[in-house]
């Protein structure tokens, strides 16, 4: 088990300088824990839930306690000022004695994320996790081969805003405006903090569904949409459709068309792969093989969320492949190699 990163006496009463005339108090707490050197990498649901059931598990004893495995605290674990920031966002609870906090943060390499606490059952849940980090992987490779002249770039069903501001960081384009669109209210509440901790310039965001909220013509579109059917029909979770693809299929349909010459789709989403087949490439195949584009489609990680199966709407499906879908305008002079270096690419039929 980890060691704890700081003693409640090295906590308590301890808050290195920031800005608290003007910050909103989110974001407060967020440049504190930057400036402790906090870092979390936030596993998968299942694997929390392992590292919860642990014998030793129970009472943070650290940050990474409190705001990364979700454990109740103490409330003298933390300094005054750093709890009245929680309970002024309305973002922590008290229950049998001890303090939980609705948020979570997380770390991708030198940026902090806010989302929500583990485990993630509200209906406006925020999420991040192990895909945020491949899409975050993919967008960085896929814009090694740099984009020109990006004027505008979209972020759809941004979620915590994480595609998209790795996308700016990735483009170092500091005047190139970055959209972030989402139908979740508290998912844009933490994208606004989070591009704030990760100094993006030139942003702006928009509620609602998808492209119905963005007039501009895109130069750029990244998107890591829900894939899953959840029962709940969680926003950050259900993907709609009869396995799930119905949000990923929307993007591409109704994306390309808002592409400038040269424009660039970046999709990371999963794929049921039935009885060999893949569905979400077969629902999308004519949208993307057409004379205007070029496009890569690869499988980069074979098998996701297999606890899914055990829902009854996945009985035929063999197992849930991560999957990424680049598409761009197309130029006769573009060099569209890109090495995923995960897996071969997949039958184009």
């Amino acid at each position: 088990m980890k060691k704890a990163a700081l003693s409640g006496h090295q906590l308590k009463g301890s808050t290195p300088g920031v800005n608290m005339a003007t910050d909103d108090p989110l974001l407060r707490l967020g440049r504190w824990l930057q400036q402790w050197g906090y870092r979390f990498v936030t596993t998968t649901p299942a694997t929390h839930a392992r590292v919860n059931a642990r014998p030793e598990a129970g009472v943070a004893q650290s940050l990474e306690d409190i705001f990364g495995w979700s454990w109740p605290f103490s409330p003298t674990l933390l300094p005054s000022p750093v709890l009245k920031w929680l309970e002024d966002s309305e973002l922590v609870e008290f229950r049998d004695g001890l303090m939980h906090s609705k948020v979570r943060f997380s770390t991708l390499h030198d940026s902090l994320f806010v989302h929500s606490a583990y485990p993630t059952i509200d209906d406006d849940a925020v999420f991040f996790g192990p895909d945020t980090y491949r899409f975050a992987a993919l967008i960085q490779r896929t814009l090694a081969h740099s984009l020109t002249n990006v004027d505008c770039m979209v972020d759809i069903g941004c979620g915590t805003g994480a595609g998209g501001i790795i996308a700016a960081k990735a483009l170092e384009n500091t005047a190139a405006q970055l959209i972030l669109a989402d139908i979740n209210a508290t998912a844009l509440r933490y994208a606004r903090v989070n591009a704030v901790l990760a100094a993006t310039p030139n942003i702006s965001f928009r509620q609602g569904d998808l492209f119905d909220v963005i007039d501009e013509p895109v130069d750029l579109i990244v998107a890591n949409p829900p894939y899953l059917l959840d029962p709940g029909a969680r926003l950050y979770r259900h993907g709609s459709g009869e396995l799930g693809s119905g949000l990923s299929t929307r993007i591409v349909v109704e994306g390309l068309p808002r592409l400038t010459a040269h424009g660039r789709l970046i999709l990371y989403t999963g794929s049921p792969i039935v009885d060999g087949r893949d569905t979400f490439w077969e629902s999308i195949a004519s949208a993307v093989r057409t004379p205007d584009f070029r496009f890569k489609y690869a499988e980069i990680d074979p098998d996701v969320f297999g606890e899914e199966l055990d829902n009854p709407a996945y009985s035929e499906v063999d197992r849930i492949a991560a999957v990424a879908l680049i598409v761009t305008k197309r130029e006769p002079s573009l060099d569209f190699t890109i090495n995923f270096g995960l897996s071969k690419d997949l039958p184009r039929v």
